[in-house]
């Protein structure tokens, strides 16, 4: 967390940004000077002070597991490739719907997806839910189109046709709230125009920002603004992985078994409107899941593959 601290030489006050990092098992300080006042915009210099560690700290590491996952990638046979997509795609379906309450166990959602083999004593709307999001993953792989309104309206609609027909692939018209959340999505009449702000920023800020913080933030933003009545989380985390596919990264699941630091980040990150606690905790999340990564770098240190 970036702090403002202040410190007093006589009858001057100067004003500092600092934040604190464990590197290599220390502690270390790292503070930015701001002036003899403090600036007005303040959160913006939060913000680029913030980018500045995390260019320094974390985009080597991130670069060297690209590295690593194209030097992967380049060596492993279609068919192999083919065999870890699917263990992927059905890890990432069991824990995006059981997130959202799916009661479907790993082996049932493995069993169903792998075999055709429907669950006994369990409902039907997590079964046609689970095929359905393996269904559109494996058509977010493939796609050639960009994130775009009718897209995720496509996406939103093909995951919830089934189950869901009143409001799949419709924005919502009706307030909702999030189980468990002192985050209260935007009133109705708010949905429409801050998608319309989404989408801008995102084509803006594609070819400008690390593809990590620019898959962080389309998830955070896509489940802030909480356009449907159901199925945001599901969304905002494809969306995520499809940046992280196009960008050539692996791609990213969140286990259910940790959703609570999940649920934190995102509520901490939209309560107090501060976007960098949701980077800074999917970035750490990104680089513990990868860092098998990391240990096959270091068997290939001199690999001339471009990150």
């Amino acid at each position: 967390m970036v702090t403002i601290r202040k410190r007093t030489m006589g009858k001057q006050t100067y004003y500092y940004l600092e934040h604190t990092i464990r590197k290599e098992g220390k502690i270390e300080k790292r503070e930015h000077y701001l002036g003899k006042q403090l600036p007005k915009n303040i959160e913006d210099l939060k913000k680029e002070f913030l980018s500045q560690l995390y260019q320094e700290r974390w985009y080597p590491v991130l670069n060297k597991i690209k590295q690593a996952f194209t030097q992967e990638v380049k060596h492993t046979p279609i068919s192999a490739q083919e065999e870890e997509i699917e263990k992927f795609a059905i890890h990432f379906t069991y824990d995006t719907q059981r997130i959202e309450g799916s009661k479907l166990s790993l082996r049932e959602t493995a069993d169903l997806l792998e075999r055709g083999i429907t669950p006994k004593a369990k409902p039907i709307r997590d079964v046609k839910e689970a095929e359905a999001h393996k269904a559109l993953f494996d058509e977010m792989l493939k796609t050639k189109k960009d994130i775009s309104y009718p897209l995720v309206l496509y996406w939103h609609k093909k995951l919830l046709r089934d189950t869901k027909p009143d409001i799949a692939g419709k924005i919502r018209e009706h307030q909702v709230a999030i189980s468990g959340s002192k985050f209260l999505p935007p009133h109705p009449v708010e949905v429409y125009p801050l998608l319309q702000e989404f989408f801008k920023w995102y084509d803006k800020s594609k070819a400008m920002l690390h593809p990590m913080v620019l898959a962080a933030l389309v998830h955070l933003k896509f489940v802030t603004i909480h356009p449907f009545g159901d199925g945001n989380g599901r969304i905002s985390r494809l969306l995520m992985n499809f940046v992280l596919h196009r960008k050539n990264y692996p791609l990213l699941n969140i286990h259910y078994e940790g959703r609570a630091g999940y649920y934190t980040a995102l509520e901490r990150a939209q309560t107090k409107q501060m976007e960098f606690i949701f980077i800074q905790w999917f970035i750490k999340k990104y680089i513990k899941e990868q860092k098998h990564f990391l240990k096959n770098y270091k068997l290939n240190p001199h690999s001339k593959d471009s990150p």
